[in-house]
């Protein structure tokens, strides 16, 4: 799972990485990410709204995004933001499934290769 200092928590965090980030959208994901300079570690937060399905669907699509996003924290650079935005397809998709969208923005929006 992702450690506290891999978390956005924050609302302001939330609204600068969707308004001034760069953006990739699929099927069943929307990824944002908005690189800095800091010398932190990569923190990446999700949006998933209640169109997803009921809590059990929300939580169990939001823990999968958490299990790719920890895989994905070595090729992420230092001091970049994800915001991941779950859309209500996500929801039938299964874990590879996420994996792969998430792997695809992330390559697509990060200057380096992002392993699949």
């Amino acid at each position: 799972m992702l450690a506290r200092p891999n978390r956005l928590t924050r609302g302001v965090d939330y609204r600068q990485v969707v308004r001034r980030g760069t953006r990739c959208g699929g099927p069943r994901l929307v990824t944002s990410v908005l690189p800095a300079s800091d010398d932190r570690a990569p923190r990446f937060g999700f949006i998933i709204s209640k169109q997803v399905g009921t809590a059990v669907v929300r939580n169990t699509v939001r823990r999968r995004l958490k299990a790719v996003c920890a895989e994905f924290l070595d090729t992420v650079p230092e001091g970049t933001d994800v915001v991941i935005r779950a859309l209500p397809a996500s929801a039938s998709a299964d874990f590879a499934d996420l994996r792969t969208d998430v792997a695809r923005c992330l390559n697509r929006l990060l200057a380096g290769p992002v392993r699949a």
